[in-house]
């Protein structure tokens, strides 16, 4: 069973690594540059998995839990750079959003009209 890690502990080894293994943090440019491209990678196979396009051969051994996984290293690796604390954040941002849409997406008939549905 994998071991289950908290946002600061995701930092701190994706800290590690990059000083490690990666030898130093690419520019926040860079990885800015880098974070785009991941998350076009996603885009890609959900795009193919759950969208009209059809799959390249080169594509259908493509994981998305791996894309996923990738788009969250560089994310995690500009929070680093920036002094972003990620778990902070988080937290801040669930609760600007919870203020923000208490009612809101319960009173969208966009949503409500195909509750029960999922």
């Amino acid at each position: 069973m994998t071991k289950k890690l908290t946002l600061e502990q995701v930092q701190t080894q994706v800290d590690e690594w990059v000083k490690t293994v990666g030898v130093r943090y690419f520019s926040e440019l860079t990885n800015m540059a880098l974070l785009t491209e991941e998350v076009g990678e996603v885009a890609r196979v959900i795009a193919r998995t759950y969208g009209d396009q059809s799959f390249k051969k080169k594509d259908l051994e493509v994981d998305l839990a791996d894309e996923f996984a990738d788009v969250l290293f560089v994310l995690v690796c500009l929070a680093n750079q920036t002094g972003v604390n990620l778990t902070d954040a988080f937290a801040k941002n669930l609760e600007k959003k919870t203020k923000r849409d208490s009612s809101r997406h319960k009173n969208n008939p966009k949503l409500t009209a195909h509750r029960g549905t999922e």
